[in-house]
């Protein structure tokens, strides 16, 4: 189910300021930890997977992708 607030609905749901939000949707993750995005994420009715798993090829960093269901 879709929720269709405004942003300044979404940022007192989270505890956020608006124009945070605004950065944060922009890609600016900077401002918020893990932890705080991942609660952002279930109050907004997401359910959260992560998975670990050895990276492909050796001698290189490994990478974070988001897949949204």
């Amino acid at each position: 189910m879709e929720r269709e607030i405004t942003q300044i609905e979404a940022a007192k749901l989270i505890d956020m300021k608006q124009p945070d939000l605004s950065k944060l949707l922009r890609g600016q993750f900077k401002l918020v930890s893990v932890e705080k995005l991942l609660r952002m994420l279930t109050a907004f009715d997401q359910d959260v997977k992560i998975t670990a798993k050895p990276h492909r090829k050796r001698g290189e960093a490994g990478r974070i992708t988001f897949i949204p269901a």
